[in-house]
């Protein structure tokens, strides 16, 4: 005699399919995110304007049968930038490429006539399933943008290049083959040519405690001490009188 299955048993199993559809629809949303996140990118993804900053090209290889043997990076021509030096990378042979500017920029008193227009990584590989950085310290950035958007290519084992160019607009959905960005903010540092004496006022200084504390909380923990010390003294001449004249009356009495 077969017996139906008790109310308690429902739970469980409806437990158990909630969990396995769970599963799935996790496992397909990582399916369809993950193609999406690899791309060149760069890292740090924010530098400060007028500043320098280390930039590493974040490269992962997006195939299975082939690996990356070459990186391409154009640098943006409408804002040449006069300090770049690449950092070696084990395995990679890497040529800096020079271009003659349109107007010569003067910075540190010197005329600067030509830029690094682009910089090219090969001899290398990366394998699938791995990632490459390739660090560049670059700068002055400029005062006059917002951003910096470095077009690259990459090219596979066979010839296959991957054109990562485009470059996203303000408030538009993400292009298929975006080019890195990098994003400027206003400078906090020296690096604008202000006034260093009044910054150096203004900065914090390392307390006895190795704590950082600056010229205005100095100030303030004074004055809250003076404050602190006033009240304590008032209390204490309450308290004397208070014991006076308790101290008559039981004299008195």
């Amino acid at each position: 005699m077969t017996t139906a299955p008790t109310a308690s048993r429902f739970p469980a199993v409806l437990g158990r399919r909630a969990a396995a559809t769970g599963a799935l629809t996790a496992a397909a949303v990582l399916l369809c995110a993950g193609p999406a996140a690899a791309h060149v990118t760069v890292d740090p993804d924010q530098a400060e304007q007028g500043g320098y900053s280390v930039v590493n090209f974040k490269v992962p290889n997006e195939r299975d049968d082939a690996g990356t043997v070459k990186l391409e990076v154009s640098l943006p021509p409408e804002h040449p930038l006069t300090s770049v030096q690449p950092q070696a990378v084990p395995g990679w042979d890497v040529e800096v490429t020079k271009s003659e500017l349109d107007e010569p920029i003067e910075q540190h008193g010197k005329q600067i006539t030509e830029a690094v227009t682009k910089i090219t990584w090969s001899g290398g590989e990366i394998e699938p399933g791995r990632f490459q950085q390739f660090p560049v310290s670059m700068g002055r950035l400029p005062q006059d943008a917002d951003q910096l958007a470095f077009k690259a290519l990459q090219t596979y084992e066979g010839g296959e290049v991957v054109r990562w160019i485009e470059v996203p607009g303000d408030g538009a959905a993400e292009p298929e083959h975006p080019a890195p960005v990098l994003q400027l903010a206003p400078g906090h540092g020296h690096s604008h040519g202000g006034d260093d004496k009044a910054a150096d006022a203004d900065a914090p200084k390392a307390g006895a405690d190795g704590t950082q504390e600056t010229a205005a909380d100095t100030s303030g923990g004074t004055d809250t001490t003076a404050r602190v010390l006033a009240v304590a003294g008032i209390a204490v001449g309450i308290a004397g009188i208070a014991f006076g004249i308790f101290a008559g009356r039981r004299r008195g009495a």
